[in-house]
C-alpha cells in the first residue's frame, strides 16, 4: 500500500520483484488559505480500499496468496481523529503546510531552531507532524480538552491506515485496534528521540501534546498484527511500514553506508545511508532513520527535502495551462536550445533543504523578450536538477564522501531531458531502475522479508537491475555559470514574506 501527497496505490509484486496488477486513485488537494494545504484522512482510507480491491480483481488471485502486506506513506502529514468514533477532529494538514510557522518561531525563541537538532535530528520549522499536532489542539474547538481525556490519537498517515486495517473503532476478534507507527515515520515529528527511539517526554511539554495521543513505536520491519477479518485482505499479516522515502531507499537496494538515491516524486528526497551511528549534519540536511529490522539496530541516514519537484510541473499544467500534460513538458523544454536566462525558484512553501528559509517566495528571473513557453517550461525541469544540487553539495560536505552515482525513482526520471541535465549538473552518472515506482517496491521488499517471501537484503539488491545510465556531457565552465546563476536566483527569493507589508520607495 502506497499512500502518497496526490494517490493512493496497492501494487502487488510477484516472487521476482515484478509487479503483477496496480489499483490507484486520487484524492483531493485542499487550500483553504494561503500556505495550507490539507487532505481529508477518510477520502484516504477509503480509496485505500478502493485501490486494494482493484489490484485484487485485476490480478485475480485469492487473498491466500498473499504473504504479507507492507504500507509506506506520505510523511509529516497529520491526522487526529476521536478513538470513539473514528472521525477526524480536521483535515489531515500535509506536510507541505506552513502554517505552523508562528508556533516554530515561539519553540524556537529561546535557543534558535536547531535547539533539538541533536535529540530529533530535525530542525524546528513547519515541516514535522509535531507542530501540526499542537496547532490542531490550539485551532479546533474543543479538542484539547477531548485530547486531555484520552479521548483523541495521533498519527502520520500509517498510523491513521493500520488503525483502521486493524479493526478501527470496533476492533478485530475482541482485540482494540493497533496504534502505532515504525520508527521511520516517528523520527519525522519533532517527538522522538532518535537515538533512544521512544517519545521524548520534555518535547511532548514543550508543544503541548499529551502522550496519550501518540502511537506505539515499533521497527519498520516487524508485527503490525494482521488486517481486519472483515475486507478484501482479511486476515493477511502486516509486516512492514516505512515512510516514502526511506521504502525507496530499500527499493534501490541501498543497504550499505554511502548508497544514496533521489526520488523525483511530488517533492525531492534525497537520501544518504550512513549506517548504525546518527550523523547530524552542519550544512541544513536532517538527520533521520533509514529503516529498522526487529530485534537490530537502526540504519540512519542524511536527509534532503525540497518541497516543490513534480508538483512544480503540476503547477505550470494546472495553474498556468502552459501544458496540456505533465508528460508534453519535455517536448516542450526540447524546443527550446537552452533556458533563455530565464531561472524560476519554486519556494511556493518556503525553501526545504539546505535553506530552510520559510520567508521565501517563488520567483521567475531573467525574463526578456526572447523567452517563451519554451524556455518556462526549460527553466522549471532545471529547477528540479539545481535543487538536487544544492542538497548534494550539503551531502558531501556533511558526510566527506563523494557522490560517485546518483540512484534515481520516482515518475519524473521518465524525462530524459531532466536525467541528462540532473547528471550534467551533479557531473556524475544518474541511474535509474527498471523500476522507477520504489516506493512501493520497498514496502513490499520489506515485508516480504520479513515475512520470509525473500531470504535476504543481497537478493532483493540484485533484483535492482539499472535500465539506464546518465553519463556527464557538459562542459565544466558552463555548468559553473548555469549554477552560479541558479544561486542568484534563489537569493532573489529570500525575505519576500518578510518584507510584504513593508512599503518600498521608488
Amino acid at each position: 500500500m502506497d499512500q502518497g501527497t496526490t494517490s493512493t496505490r496497492c501494487i502487488i509484486f510477484d516472487h521476482d520483484g515484478n509487479q503483477v496488477s496496480v489499483g490507484q486513485y486520487e484524492h483531493e488537494q485542499i487550500f483553504p488559505e494561503k500556505g495550507w494545504v490539507e487532505h481529508d484522512p477518510q477520502e484516504i482510507w477509503n480509496n485505500t480500499r478502493y485501490s486494494v480491491g482493484a489490484a485484487l480483481a485485476e490480478a485475480d488471485i485469492a487473498i491466500h496468496s498473499i504473504a504479507a502486506v507492507g504500507i509506506t506513506n506520505q510523511r509529516e502529514t497529520t491526522v487526529v481523529w476521536d478513538k470513539n468514533t473514528g472521525e477526524p477532529v480536521y483535515n489531515a494538514i500535509v506536510w507541505q503546510d506552513t502554517r505552523t510557522s508562528d508556533i516554530c518561531k515561539e519553540l524556537s525563541a529561546a535557543d534558535g531552531p536547531d535547539a533539538w537538532r541533536r535529540r530529533t535530528g530535525l530542525i524546528i520549522n513547519s515541516y514535522p507532524a509535531g507542530p501540526k499536532v499542537k496547532w490542531i489542539l490550539d485551532n479546533v474547538e474543543g479538542a484539547r480538552e477531548r485530547a486531555e481525556k484520552g479521548d483523541l490519537l495521533f498519527g502520520t498517515i500509517d498510523t491513521w491506515l493500520l488503525w483502521n486495517l486493524t479493526g478501527g473503532v470496533e476492533g478485530d476478534d475482541g482485540e482494540p485496534a493497533l496504534h502505532a507507527t515504525d520508527v521511520t515515520n516517528a523520527s519525522r515529528t519533532l517527538l522522538m528521540d532518535i537515538e533512544k527511539l521512544e517519545w521524548d517526554e520534555e518535547l511532548c511539554k514543550a508543544m503541548d501534546i499529551p502522550m496519550s495521543m501518540l502511537p506505539e513505536i515499533r521497527p519498520s520491519l516487524g508485527d503490525f498484527r494482521r488486517v481486519r477479518e472483515r475486507g478484501s485482505l482479511s486476515g493477511v499479516p502486516i509486516r512492514a511500514i516505512l515512510g516514502d522515502q526511506q521504502a525507496a531507499m530499500f527499493g534501490q537496494g541501498c543497504f550499505r553506508p554511502g548508497s544514496a538515491k533521489n526520488t523525483y516524486g511530488t517533492g525531492l528526497f534525497l537520501l544518504l545511508n550512513t549506517g548504525t551511528t546518527p550523523k547530524f549534519s552542519e550544512n541544513g540536511l536532517l538527520t533521520t532513520v533509514c529503516f529498522q529490522r526487529e530485534g537490530e539496530k537502526p540504519i540512519y541516514a542524511l536527509e534532503g527535502s525540497v518541497s516543490m519537484g513534480g508538483s512544480l510541473v503540476q503547477w505550470l499544467r494546472d495553474n498556468l495551462q502552459i501544458i496540456p500534460n505533465s508528460a508534453s513538458i519535455e517536448n516542450m523544454a526540447r524546443a527550446a536550445k537552452d533556458n533563455g536566462g530565464v531561472y524560476i525558484v519554486p519556494a511556493f512553501s518556503g525553501l526545504f533543504a539546505p535553506y530552510w528559509r520559510p520567508d521565501a517566495r517563488g520567483v521567475i528571473v531573467g525574463l526578456t523578450r526572447f523567452a517563451n513557453r519554451n524556455h518556462i517550461a526549460r527553466a522549471v525541469l532545471e529547477a528540479t536538477a539545481y535543487q538536487t544540487r544544492d542538497v548534494a553539495d550539503a551531502m558531501v560536505a556533511d558526510s566527506g564522501v563523494e557522490i560517485s552515482e546518483l540512484r534515481v525513482d520516482g515518475g519524473m526520471t521518465h524525462n530524459e531531458l531532466l536525467m541528462q541535465f540532473q547528471a550534467d549538473i551533479l557531473g556524475v552518472e544518474v541511474h535509474r531502475p527498471k523500476d522507477v515506482e520504489t516506493t512501493a517496491t520497498g514496502a513490499a521488499f520489506a515485508a516480504g522479508l520479513d515475512a520470509g517471501f525473500w531470504d535476504d537484503l543481497s537478493v532483493l539488491g540484485q533484483q535492482r537491475g539499472d535500465l539506464h545510465v546518465w553519463k556527464p556531457k557538459m562542459e565544466k565552465e558552463e555548468v559553473d555559470s548555469l549554477y552560479r546563476d541558479w544561486r542568484r536566483a534563489v537569493k532573489r527569493s529570500l525575505e519576500w514574506e518578510d518584507d510584504a507589508d513593508t512599503e518600498i520607495e521608488v
